[in-house]
């Protein structure tokens, strides 16, 4: 099986024996077609490389893995509608999947797994690539871009957020109903159920293939996939969700990306209800002009729900940047006189037409309340696991005592 070792992925800020856990942290990844383009694929939280499964045939033009039958491989990427030329990676994250898993989540961070990606590429010999993230990954991904601009060939940021409090899904009882069904979820049969209201959009889980709902067919597959990787670790899960809650983008860091050279596309499902598309939409307007907003119908893995979509819309990322389209050229959103957006106000454009969602007071009061609940409810499973490792002391009753009775 491939793997890549990573070597020296701490950040400077860990403490100084951290360094003994870096050495024998290895990568699991798989790699699909063949051609000069590169791409690289991160996935999200709880994650594990099979999820890129619709953008692999979309972009490689196969999901058989190079290390299982080259000639088969060779034959279906020459053949391939559109996958021809370009060869892909796809890997699981620390912390999941065939991955090692670290044990402190301080081992975790978007950092730390961007250097994880640095040094798959390495491992690979790619000295440049087309990077493209979901959710967490795509943070991940967006850290990467900032620490070494001149190894990313374009940007896809799918699902995303900025890290910490926006991590924290809308305050309503659907969302409060999945988050408790979530930790609750200890069999793959109970975490299938509670994957499906997370990924995807109740319209098109309730959609008719045949005789059978999508929900009871995506059902049995997640199950099976869930059976087979086996469910996530505490220490994965919790140094994963540590990564997510503890991500920043600083101005820096944005400014990098704005003048590196590479475009953008910052992908979100409309109906997410894990992944606000409203903090995505801030994020493509930080990073104008260099970047594209697209919004679709769908749920936090649109890029299985709206895959023809999706996958046209990376291929179009590439194109353009093999094309070097200009930014003006490129992006989608509105500027105002002066050059950038207008502060409070932030604009979509869609195969519809232009909308505008405009912020006030009301916004930042329900993001600061947002915030108050992200300091207690990230928190709270830490918490809960701390009560349930503590153990009764048994006191042995004093006469005193056992007289009181």
């Amino acid at each position: 099986m491939p793997y890549c070792e990573v070597v020296g992925g701490k950040e400077q800020s860990a403490a100084p024996d951290a360094a003994l856990n870096d050495n024998g942290i290895k990568i699991f990844y798989r790699t699909y077609g063949r051609g000069p383009t590169k791409v690289i694929l991160i996935t999200g939280l709880a994650g594990t490389h099979d999820a890129w499964g619709p953008q692999l045939k979309g972009l490689a033009g196969t999901d058989k893995p190079n290390d299982d039958d080259e000639t088969i491989l060779q034959d279906s990427v020459e053949s391939g509608d559109g996958g021809a030329g370009i060869e892909v990676c796809a890997f699981d994250n620390r912390g999941m999947g065939r991955s090692s898993v670290p044990v402190k989540k301080t081992e975790y961070t978007t950092k730390i797994m961007a250097k994880d990606v640095i040094a798959l590429m390495d491992h690979l010999g790619w000295k440049q690539a087309h990077v493209f993230g979901h959710s967490m990954g795509a943070m991940i991904a967006c850290k990467l871009a900032a620490m070494v601009p001149e190894r990313v060939l374009s940007l896809a940021l799918l699902n995303v957020t900025g890290g910490g409090f926006q991590c924290c899904p809308k305050l309503d009882l659907q969302t409060l109903s999945i988050a408790i069904r979530f930790f609750r979820a200890k069999t793959p049969e109970k975490r299938a159920a509670v994957d499906l209201d997370t990924h995807y959009s109740q319209e098109y889980l309730e959609e008719y293939v045949g005789s059978s709902t999508r929900r009871a067919i995506l059902y049995q597959e997640y199950v099976k996939g869930i059976s087979a990787t086996g469910m996530q670790s505490h220490y994965g899960f919790d140094g994963q969700i540590h990564a997510c809650w503890m991500h920043k983008m600083t101005q820096k860091d944005i400014q990098t990306i704005r003048s590196a050279g590479f475009l953008v596309s910052v992908i979100h499902g409309r109906r997410d209800v894990i992944a606000q598309i409203c903090y995505a939409r801030r994020l493509a307007e930080k990073l104008y002009p260099v970047a594209r907003m697209i919004d679709l119908p769908g749920g936090h893995l649109v890029s299985h729900e709206r895959t023809e979509e999706v996958n046209q819309a990376l291929i179009d990322l590439i194109k353009a940047s093999e094309k070097k389209i200009s930014p003006q050229d490129w992006t989608n959103l509105p500027q105002t006189s002066s050059g950038v957006l207008a502060k409070g106000v932030s604009f979509v454009r869609t195969s519809s037409g232009q909308r505008s969602y405009v912020s006030g007071p009301l916004e930042k009061l329900r993001l600061y309340l947002l915030y108050l609940c992200g300091l207690f409810v990230l928190p709270f499973e830490y918490v809960r696991r701390l009560l349930q490792s503590l153990k009764p002391v048994r006191v042995r009753a004093s006469p005193t005592s056992a007289s009181m009775q």
